[in-house]
């Protein structure tokens, strides 16, 4: 929005041409999302409090956690109002790829608030049913999927790219609906399941998402992609900004969330920023990248899966809980060092991932 004043203000003055600059467009895409997270947290919390739209905490799991009850949530709202706005501020709302990711976090956030809706303040503990859940995020993922699909214009954007590798890049056909949609609905589901523990879950989406914002402007820039042997894609470089508003929306959040937490994201912020990262690895040609800077993420859901299958199959369960957390905290981890220790091993996963642009 304010990019289409400032090339009408370059009428008058030609110092306004800096805001053509993805890079600061993106830093101010960072602060102006930060800036809403923390000046609108305060009054979210007290009004979220005012409802009494608290967390219910489980009997079952860690003894730690009951003192967590009540403790306001749906603050995810807050990270997706950030996000929209300063995307809005900042972003060239002519690329199709800003509608696309902002369509999709709105979508799943969607699916989150109903879910967050029934089981806080209708009081169902069960919240959306899931295969109503799975449903609604199979028909917002496909959407995107055929969308993308059929609005790609060179022939990368519907190739598997594998990383590490100089001009390995597999043609999906078809194929790339279907694996576009598991793409998006698994990291959807996965920062949801990482979602357990304060701030457990939004530094490494900030991360993932800042680094996937360093895949965006290479991807978008033919020079730089060139150069680096990543895949160009014609005007994917914009979506740099809507990383930086996530960055900035997760970090503004975070000030509330550290523990001992203020404020949970709930399934309406864990479902949005999944889906958003799904989508924006999406575009730039960057899947495997993503599973591999999200291995938090994955390992989460991994647990859960053999937890479910290992009991079904065997009666004898993996972990002591599942999310993996929960099984270190069940070991007698304190929270903080859960937390922390998953960050570091983020930080770490992320290296890995931003190293794939030069080694191939």
């Amino acid at each position: 929005m304010l990019l289409y004043l400032a090339e009408y203000l370059m009428r008058f003055h030609s110092g306004f041409n800096v805001f053509q600059y993805l890079t600061l467009r993106a830093i101010l895409g960072i602060l102006t999302a930060l800036t809403i997270s923390l000046l609108l947290g305060p009054a979210m919390i007290r009004r979220l409090s005012r409802y009494q739209i608290g967390q219910h905490v489980r009997n079952d799991g860690p003894q730690s956690h009951l003192s967590k009850a009540g403790t306001p949530t749906m603050g995810g709202a807050l990270i997706l109002v950030a996000i929209f706005v300063s995307t809005l501020l900042w972003a060239d709302l002519g690329n199709r790829y800003i509608w696309v990711v902002l369509a999709v976090t709105l979508l799943f956030g969607f699916v989150g608030w109903l879910d967050d809706y029934i089981k806080l303040v209708k009081k169902q503990s069960q919240g959306l049913r899931a295969k109503h859940k799975y449903l609604l995020q199979s028909i917002f993922g496909f959407g995107a999927a055929i969308f993308l699909y059929y609005t790609a214009q060179v022939p990368v954007e519907t190739q598997l790219i594998v990383p590490f590798f100089k001009n390995v890049a597999l043609p999906l056909g078809l194929g790339f609906i279907l694996f576009t949609y598991l793409v998006i609905v698994g990291a959807s589901n996965a920062v949801n399941l990482t979602d357990g523990l304060d701030g457990l879950a939004i530094l490494p989406t900030v991360m993932v998402g800042g680094a996937l914002g360093v895949f965006a402007y290479v991807a978008g820039h033919v020079h730089f992609a060139t150069y680096l042997g990543v895949p160009y894609v014609p005007g994917a470089g914009e979506v740099v900004v809507i990383c930086g508003a996530l960055v900035g929306a997760g970090l503004g959040f975070l000030w509330f969330n550290t523990y001992p937490a203020q404020v949970f994201m709930g399934d309406i912020g864990a479902l949005a920023l999944g889906a958003a990262l799904g989508t924006i690895a999406v575009v730039v040609r960057q899947e495997i990248v993503l599973f591999i800077m999200g291995g938090v993420f994955v390992m989460e859901t991994v647990s859960v899966i053999l937890q479910v299958a290992s009991f079904k199959l065997t009666g004898r369960r993996i972990f002591r809980m599942a999310p993996l957390h929960h099984h270190f905290e069940l070991k007698g981890w304190p929270e903080p060092r859960v937390i922390v220790r998953f960050w570091i091993i983020t930080v770490i996963l992320v290296l890995i991932g931003l190293a794939s642009l030069k080694i191939r």
